[in-house]
């Protein structure tokens, strides 16, 4: 029942900035976690940023100072705050739910990030 729609996502020219929101719709009982996922061809799903069950943020290496996830907890909204973007950035980037950080079970059909000079 629960529906993840992302959007923010285009063209962005390298060292740009692009911020990412994720809105759900329908009944939804909160997640344990709530984060961004980049699913790349040939490669393993990459869990970009989310927040724990604590409540702290936790980033992909390659994201590091350059990402920062933030959520808006009465409205069940999540966001995505993305700086100094690389080409190695493109993706499309889907908004998660889960139970933990290995347990995800809703997420959206994503937004494409394209960073190209």
């Amino acid at each position: 029942q629960v529906r993840l729609v992302e959007s923010g996502g285009g063209l962005v020219q390298p060292g740009g900035s692009l911020r990412l929101s994720c809105a759900p719709t329908g009944t939804i009982s909160s997640p344990h976690v709530m984060g961004w996922l980049r699913p790349a061809p040939g490669k393993q799903r990459e869990l970009v940023a989310y927040f724990t069950s604590g409540g702290t943020t936790n980033y992909a290496d390659s994201v590091k100072g350059r990402f920062t996830i933030s959520r808006d907890n009465a409205k069940n909204m999540l966001y995505l705050q993305m700086n100094s973007l690389k080409p190695e950035d493109t993706a499309v980037y889907l908004c998660s739910l889960g139970w933990d950080h290995n347990t995800w079970f809703a997420w959206g059909q994503g937004t494409q990030v394209t960073v190209s000079s």
